[in-house]
């Protein structure tokens, strides 16, 4: 069992890092972010986690660190996931994922802006113990709390 949360965990963190571009709807400042996982027929699924990030105008700027990170490894993604099909239309943000390894999956997601704030889902699926076909959906909400504090 701990080692299924594990791989969500790497999953939910692969997920929350490294989509948008600044020239879509989301600002620097200070964030809080909440990510909440769910799977269906999961005992003992963990709490919603909120977080506070400092989004600098530079990660702001950089694709690659703009969607709100996971607690592993700084919010880096585990190295065998790859975010493909980033897309920018008006407020909404679109992605598709594929991670490769012990745990393989794949998945989809979106998120959209509303001024300070943003809500959105990244669906995963993946394959578990004995080949049982497993799905995760992460949900995503963000509100931008003001400017960085130095």
């Amino acid at each position: 069992m701990r080692l299924v949360y594990a791989a969500i965990l790497a999953v939910a963190a692969a997920g929350s890092v490294s989509l948008f571009a600044q020239t879509g709807p989301r600002r620097d400042g200070r964030w809080e972010v909440t990510m909440e996982m769910l799977m269906p027929n999961m005992p003992g699924m963990l709490p919603p986690t909120k977080s506070i990030q400092c989004i600098t105008k530079e990660e702001a700027a950089d694709p690659n660190r703009a969607l709100p990170s996971g607690p592993q490894r700084a919010g880096a993604p585990p190295p065998d996931c790859k975010m493909t099909d980033q897309k920018v239309l008006g407020n909404k943000i679109t992605w598709s994922m594929q991670c490769n390894g012990p745990m393989a999956a794949n998945g989809t997601g979106e998120i959209t802006y509303a001024g300070d704030s943003y809500t959105g889902q990244m669906i995963t699926n993946m394959v578990g113990r004995g080949g049982q076909p497993m799905a995760m959906t992460i949900k995503y909400s963000g509100k931008r709390l003001g400017d960085c504090v130095k």
